[in-house]
């Protein structure tokens, strides 16, 4: 079943295979998330619709969130990425696309949600706080991926944040 929420403008819903480039377009435009490629956004769009989110508004995308339930941990969502487009940012979507995937039936038995957050990436940690306080939850602040470990010069670690239970 697709999860849907909208507004006046703005609607929420699970992706579709096609949705998968323009993701990839939004995730390239944001000049700050890691760029994959567009076959992996496809993929995503596809075989982990359920644990994805996006947002349009006029037949556009404006949003996203990506995440997936790793394997052998079927009650821990791991959020991988999330972008909202310039134009659409600053109306608390983030929030929204968060809220909506968690309502999704692809995240039924989640107990946990866990995301890395790069040091200087502060709308993430405040999103990520933001959420476990809505959900009146703990979150906890770990080693990820240290940056030396990252193939490309210059890229920052990435520092695990686990929220729960839920409730």
């Amino acid at each position: 079943m697709s999860s849907q929420q909208s507004d006046s403008i703005i609607t929420l819903r699970t992706p579709r295979t096609e949705d998968g480039a323009d993701v990839w377009r939004l995730v390239k435009a944001s000049g700050v998330l890691d760029v994959n490629s567009a076959y992996l956004y496809l993929l995503l769009c596809k075989d982990f619709a359920d644990t994805c989110t996006v947002a349009e508004k006029d037949g556009a995308l404006v949003g996203f969130v990506t995440g997936y339930r790793p394997p052998g941990r079927p009650d821990v969502l791991f959020v991988w990425q999330i972008g909202v487009d310039a134009a659409a940012r600053g109306q608390g979507l983030g929030s929204r696309l968060l809220d909506t995937l968690l309502a999704q039936d692809g995240c039924r038995g989640i107990r946990f949600i866990e995301t890395t957050i790069s040091p200087s990436n502060k709308a993430s940690r405040r999103l990520f706080h933001s959420l476990a306080e809505r959900l009146d939850i703990e979150i906890v602040e770990g080693s990820g991926f240290e940056a030396d470990i990252f193939p490309e010069s210059g890229h920052e670690a990435e520092n695990l944040f686990r929220l729960g239970p839920l409730r």
